[in-house]
């Protein structure tokens, strides 16, 4: 489980450190940074599938993400007793990302390239990666170290160079892959890219969700809710039945649902006081979201961290307890993020034990968690 996020100068993320739950709930009023913090966690699982140098590109390129503001907004500027003002910087133009658990924490530095006649010049460039052993960065903890092309790892008491280069671009994830070499790049790297994120699904007419399409056992949800029916049958067949049973009747009392239509991609819909059951095709857009995150939440192959975006998008409010409780159901086997502005999902969240809320505030463009000083930020140390 992750224990601890930090991030520096993507976007308004100036230097945000915070702690992570089981269950974590992020809030806060539109344009204080939950999309960004939302994307820079999709950053990092860029890395580990080695697209978070083109994953940069499409937000716009290295320029466009990182932090507009000053390299340090001081104790006068925040005051108002200084303007807003840039200066001569005194560090490297590094964009940074990085996590830590109880067993291990990763980080990576992104930088501007160097001078080239290259057509993709204006790529960035991956300076320095580094793993390491426990929940803080220090030099006796690590384990794995990539400074520009040069990749170490700690064997016993030695440190071993790799006998090859990486390319600027290159993740330590997508290069060295031997787990002779160095085990916990790989068992990070499987982590990494398996985390899972849902960003409000299609309703609409022509949503994925909604057309007949082949199925087999499907224990994960597409991110775009194609194999629904699959997945509700791979639930009934694999998985938590009693669960699933449960989360439809909590929303529509008398409901259930049938997917032994899957292998041709339908299932169907049965409400109580109707005398035929509903396709996907019939049923309203709320319905068929809230279905889409049963099919997600209650997977029978659940991943090491699951990120919502947003999930009472469509929603009636009634249906918004349900949903909670199926999350905090879910909550139990995996890890969970939850992006979200509905008071009453973020209240019914509240009330689950353990739910860790993250608020965020914006001033002069900086995202930071409201309320959180420097003696309540969680220990964070970058790699030098």
């Amino acid at each position: 489980m992750i224990e601890t996020l930090a991030i520096s100068n993507y976007r308004s993320l100036l230097g945000l450190t915070i702690s992570m739950g089981r269950l974590n709930l992020i809030t806060g009023p539109n344009g204080s940074g939950k999309s960004n913090l939302y994307r820079a966690l999709r950053l990092l699982a860029e890395t580990a599938r080695d697209g978070v140098v083109s994953a940069l590109a499409r937000e716009g390129g290295f320029a466009s993400t990182f932090w507009a503001g000053p390299e340090t907004l001081t104790r006068e500027m925040r005051s108002g007793a200084l303007p807003i003002q840039g200066g001569p910087r005194k560090k490297p133009v590094r964009l940074q990302l990085g996590f830590a658990g109880k067993d291990f924490g990763y980080s990576i530095a992104l930088g501007y390239p160097q001078p080239s006649n290259s057509a993709f010049a204006l790529d960035p460039e991956i300076k320095i990666e580094s793993i390491w052993s426990g929940p803080l960065c220090s030099l006796g903890a690590m384990l794995v170290e990539r400074k520009n092309q040069v990749v170490r790892v700690r064997k016993e008491r030695q440190w071993l160079d790799l006998p090859y280069s990486l390319q600027s671009f290159d993740s330590i994830f997508s290069q060295v892959g031997d787990p002779s070499e160095s085990p916990v790049i790989v068992l990070l790297r499987e982590r990494m890219r398996n985390w899972r994120f849902y960003d409000q699904f299609r309703t609409d007419r022509d949503a994925p969700a909604r057309q007949a399409t082949f199925g087999t056992r499907t224990p994960v949800l597409h991110h775009d809710g194609r194999d629904v029916a699959a997945a509700l049958q791979t639930i009934a067949e694999i998985g938590d039945v009693a669960g699933l049973t449960a989360a439809v009747r909590d929303a529509f009392p008398g409901a259930t649902v049938c997917s032994h239509r899957a292998a041709a991609g339908q299932f169907d819909f049965l409400q109580h006081g109707l005398l035929r059951p509903l396709s996907a095709a019939e049923l309203s857009d709320g319905t068929l979201r809230y279905l889409l995150w049963v099919a997600a939440l209650l997977t029978p192959r659940p991943p090491p961290l699951m990120v919502l975006n947003e999930p009472e998008t469509s929603l009636h409010p009634d249906l918004l307890p349900p949903l909670a409780r199926l999350i905090g159901r879910a909550s139990e086997t995996t890890q969970i993020w939850v992006v979200s502005h509905s008071r009453i999902l973020i209240e019914e969240l509240r009330r689950i034990t353990g739910c860790c809320l993250i608020e965020l505030e914006k001033e002069l463009g900086e995202t930071r968690v409201l309320g959180q000083s420097l003696l309540d930020q969680p220990a964070w140390k970058w790699p030098a």
